[in-house]
């Protein structure tokens, strides 16, 4: 704590800033002047409304917040020099107790309880952040004006893309790995993935994705859960941030273009145990162990639920449609990007194997989604599901060039938020064990997406003046 007070002094730190996150995933923030830091802010915190963050009611909203040094670094795109910290919310009491709500706390749950399970004591995890980078991007809702316009320098369609007169436009689902000039925006990623290494957030590569209207990726190394939940959130910070700087505007959204492939955030896993990972048997389906696999089973009995959380958008129901890479059939399979669960062919060793969740997307909070996944797997072992004696595969084949007969004797995920919100509030106590999720969090995010979609549900569609204004 002392430290930080150093560090303030020795950096000619301006402001400090603290995040927190609310409900939806999102980060807010509070910022004093350097001048005005104490150390007794770890000791008693900060209070803010809660209520304002989506977690209480307006009655019990008295929280206090209260941060976490070792998060501590400078803000690379504040103009005055900051120094910014993750924080924890504690509800105000004789002893100040962890929020039960709060995502980062969640998370440590989730790993305290597979720690007691005595299965394993780390669960490491590597994400793939799929994103746009759009030129121009604006949106309108207005009860006689819905609308929104978007613009990509490079997509075929974009008003941007005429205008340079250039030439070098991609087509849809055209933009795979694309070499500059048509990857247009390679500096702009660069200069994003090296602002992540400075931020000790390491980068495996990055590259264009398949959308041609502007889509990328950085992908990162594996790392510990706890941890990966916080660098998705700066992740996020530093694209969204690093494209505004270079005058334009990034989003993860699962599905901004009709008709092109969508956003999602595979989750590549394995469990260790006293520093040995237990995903590996060489003798094992794809040199998957036996723990793997119950891990697997429980996941894919649980995806319905899970993509309460995996994928907690309306949005995120537009993307995961058949044709366009992203996964809808429930089951397991190598180097098959039509399953939901992908055992990649190239992760060959014992310390890197594992499996990849391909449904999930951006739009969930990290926290919650990372520690439902641990859940629903720690809950495959513990009942020993195993993935290959159901109907769940292994798909070693193109699920997509499936009969529509052959289709409909397939599990599959969830085709609304809707539909996963009903499975969440049928099938969620394997999320509720030692109070890893509480009872009240499920109640509160079930009421809030159906909410949600309810809304979005009865907002007049620009497509349906095409085909009913006529009539």
């Amino acid at each position: 704590m002392v430290g930080i007070k150093e560090f303030i002094k020795e950096n000619n730190i301006e402001m400090v800033d603290f995040k927190m996150i609310d409900l939806d995933g999102r980060w807010r923030h509070l910022t004093i002047p350097a001048s005005r830091f104490q150390e007794n802010i770890f000791r008693y915190g900060i209070g803010f409304d809660a209520s304002n963050y989506g977690y209480a009611p307006i009655e019990k909203s008295d929280m206090i917040f209260i941060p976490d040094p070792t998060s501590a670094t400078i803000d690379p795109f504040a103009q005055a020099k900051t120094l910014a910290m993750i924080g924890d919310v504690y509800v105000i009491g004789e002893t100040n107790e962890p929020f039960g709500q709060y995502p980062r706390n969640v998370s440590r749950r989730a790993i305290e309880f597979m720690r007691k399970s005595g299965v394993a004591d780390e669960m490491i995890i590597g994400p793939e952040f799929e994103f746009h980078i759009f030129d121009k991007a604006e949106y309108k809702l207005m009860p006689g004006d819905v609308y929104y316009h978007l613009e990509s320098n490079r997509a075929s369609w974009s008003h941007s893309a005429r205008q340079s007169g250039d030439g070098y436009m991609l087509a849809a689902d055209a933009g795979y790995h694309a070499d500059i000039p048509q990857d247009a925006d390679y500096d702009l990623r660069s200069r994003m993935s090296l602002e992540l290494e400075k931020l000790d957030i390491a980068v495996k590569y990055h590259h264009h994705e398949v959308g041609g209207s502007g889509q990328h990726e950085i992908e990162v190394e594996l790392g510990n859960m706890e941890k990966m939940a916080d660098d998705t959130m700066m992740i996020k910070y530093v694209v969204k941030n690093s494209a505004l700087r270079a005058g334009k505007t990034a989003t993860f959204m699962p599905k901004p273009i009709r008709g092109e492939a969508g956003n999602g955030m595979h989750v590549h896993m394995l469990l260790k145990k006293d520093g040995e990972p237990l995903f590996y048997d060489k003798d094992g389906y794809a040199q998957l162990s036996q723990i793997a696999m119950y891990f697997m089973g429980g996941i894919l009995s649980h995806i319905s639920s899970l993509s309460a959380f995996t994928n907690p958008s309306t949005n995120s129901y537009r993307r995961l449609t058949p044709g366009f890479e992203a996964p809808v059939v429930v089951g397991f399979a190598t180097a098959n990007r039509s399953a939901i669960i992908r055992v990649p062919a190239y992760a060959k060793t014992p310390s890197v194997k594992r499996f990849e969740l391909r449904n999930p997307d951006a739009t969930a909070n990290p926290y919650y989604a990372y520690s439902a996944i641990l859940m629903a797997g720690l809950d495959g072992i513990e009942k020993k599901i195993d993935p290959a004696a159901g109907n769940w595969g292994p798909f070693d084949f193109n699920l997509y060039s499936l009969s529509e007969d052959e289709r409909g004797k397939i599990d599959k995920i969830p085709t609304s938020l809707i539909e996963a919100i009903d499975a969440l509030e049928s099938d969620h106590d394997y999320l509720t064990k030692s109070g890893v999720f509480p009872e009240e969090l499920i109640k509160v995010w079930c009421e809030r997406k159906r909410r949600e979609a309810r809304e979005i549900s009865e907002i007049p569609h620009p497509a349906e003046f095409i085909r009913y204004y006529d009539i």
